[in-house]
């Protein structure tokens, strides 16, 4: 018998920003490009969410018994109505999750479903994030430039972007 300790699992520290800086290089020149080329036009290379929805998402999967989130990378369908501007682009769909340890005693995160009206239901968080492309300031704005921005946090004095 696998007993199983009530205690998190634990993610690494954050990326620094070179690493992170060197994982959007890799995105852009392996997967945005082609994507962009494929759908002509400029695909998305992020999701954004609100704190207060992630809050709240975040709630939700406690309240269900889940401790942690899972992004799927998907793609909006070409005739997606609720955005045009949105058709063929990708996104991100937050999924709750709850940790459990095999009988092997590895690791598996698995998604939470949910009885609704006599259908499981997946748990999933805020959709659409705000996509951006198209979603983000021109470049002339202050926007993404060569699609990558830098934020600066000067304090009292404000933020800048680079």
């Amino acid at each position: 018998m696998i007993t199983q300790q009530k205690n998190s699992v634990k993610a690494r520290s954050n990326a620094s920003s070179g690493e992170v800086a060197n994982f959007i290089r890799e995105y852009k020149k392996t997967r945005w490009s082609p994507n962009s080329e494929r759908i002509g036009k400029p695909d998305s290379l992020s999701a954004w969410y609100s704190i207060e929805d992630m809050e709240n998402f975040l709630n939700l999967v406690k309240a269900r018994g889940g401790d942690g989130i899972r992004f799927y990378y998907g793609a909006y369908p070409e005739d997606y109505a609720a955005k045009p501007e949105y058709a063929g682009r990708q996104t991100l769909a937050p999924v709750g999750t709850r940790s459990k340890i095999t009988e092997t005693g590895t690791i598996a995160n698995k998604d939470i479903y949910y009885p609704q009206n006599g259908r499981l239901r997946i748990l999933s968080g805020t959709n659409p994030g705000q996509v951006c492309p198209p979603a983000c300031p021109p470049p002339s704005e202050g926007g993404m430039g060569d699609l990558g921005i830098t934020i600066v946090d000067k304090g009292d004095k404000g933020m800048i972007i680079i």
